[in-house]
């Protein structure tokens, strides 16, 4: 065993981008979707809703993501006290959203760049489980049947491929849910015709927040047209249901960022030649057994050990085989420690 304590410059740090898919099995993109009759029957449903990519009953069921509907006023939900009215569990749905989005339990949700009359809000979140660090922007892809005569589907994405630079809420990145494919407009700024951007795309907490006006829109153009939702006020409105009856395609990536700690470990012709392997010395009189140890000796390394100052061993590479050295060779080994 030899020791050597590394250089400054034996250190490299990198960082790579790797994206997967987001759902369950690798599936690039959902098609069918699924809910709990549990939940469903349940006093939550109303407000929202858990989907899998299969029957709940399906031992291979995951949640892939829920749907949630919020309102500022309380509308579409029962009041928690009938004599306290609009304190709905919608109103809180509202609240937690934009406490967590916004930072700042007075402001509004901006749709596009101008557009606060929404005061309701349907908000898809990604199940934790379903990714690792973040989602990745412009590979939304949302498609959404319509009830609108004039329109088939409304296809919608982020328009992260079509701006500089993100909206920032905080350190919090939020790019503006368009209609169009991969980041990019079908036309203009792919904003709706009357109610701005169809929604927020927070890719860093993995939450699509949908503008219900743009939604509920029955313009009889097809061009920035919604799909005729029909979000209700009602207390037996059960609005994430209808988003849910709409749902056709959902594709969508996630992204992580990988750092790696790149160690160079030298071996320089004149290091590591000799061992204290009990081969290399008689037991007896702990001379070298052989003399052409002492002028030609060879060792065969097989293992790299990183220790701190305190001689604590940290980190350990093994070679696939056995590196062999002597003075007329010079060994380079690269480590990588992901992290």
């Amino acid at each position: 065993m030899g020791f050597k304590r590394f250089d400054p410059e034996d250190f490299v740090v990198s960082s790579d981008t790797v994206s997967s898919t987001v759902w369950s099995n690798n599936s690039p993109s959902l098609n069918t979707y699924f809910t709990s009759s549990t939940q469903t029957a349940g006093s939550s449903a109303p407000y929202y809703l858990n989907i899998y990519q299969t029957s709940s009953v399906d031992i291979t069921a995951e949640v892939q993501f829920a749907i949630a509907y919020g309102s500022e006023t309380g509308g579409g939900g029962q009041p928690f006290d009938s004599s306290v009215p609009g304190n709905t569990p919608t109103k809180t749905i509202y609240g937690q959203y934009r406490t967590l989005v916004l930072e700042d339990e007075n402001t509004k949700f901006t749709f596009g760049t101008t557009y606060t009359g929404s005061n309701n809000f349907y908000a898809i979140s990604v199940e934790r489980a379903r990714y690792k660090e973040k989602l990745l922007p412009g590979s939304l892809n949302l498609t959404l049947s319509s009830s609108n005569g004039s329109l088939t589907a409304l296809h919608l994405t982020d328009d992260s491929n079509e701006v500089t630079l993100p909206t920032f809420f905080g350190t919090q990145r939020a790019y503006q849910i368009i209609s169009g494919s991969n980041g990019l407009p079908y036309a203009g700024n792919g904003y709706s015709a009357a109610s701005g951007s169809y929604g927020i795309f927070l890719p860093d907490i993995s939450t699509l927040i949908l503008n219900a006006d743009a939604l509920d829109d029955d313009s009889s153009t097809a061009a920035g047209a919604g799909i005729n939702l029909g979000t209700g006020a009602g207390v037996n409105a059960n609005n994430p249901s209808k988003l849910y009856n709409h749902l056709q395609n959902f594709s969508l990536n996630s992204q992580e960022t990988i750092t790696s700690d790149f160690v160079f470990v030298r071996a320089r012709n004149s290091e590591f030649n000799y061992s204290e392997n009990p081969s290399f010395i008689s037991g007896s009189t702990g001379e070298v057994i052989y003399p052409y140890f002492i002028d030609n000796p060879q060792t065969y390394a097989t293992t790299v050990g990183m220790y701190n100052d305190s001689n604590e061993l940290l980190a350990v590479a093994k070679l696939s085989k056995p590196l062999v050295k002597d003075f007329t060779k010079e060994a380079l080994v690269r480590v990588k420690l992901d992290f």
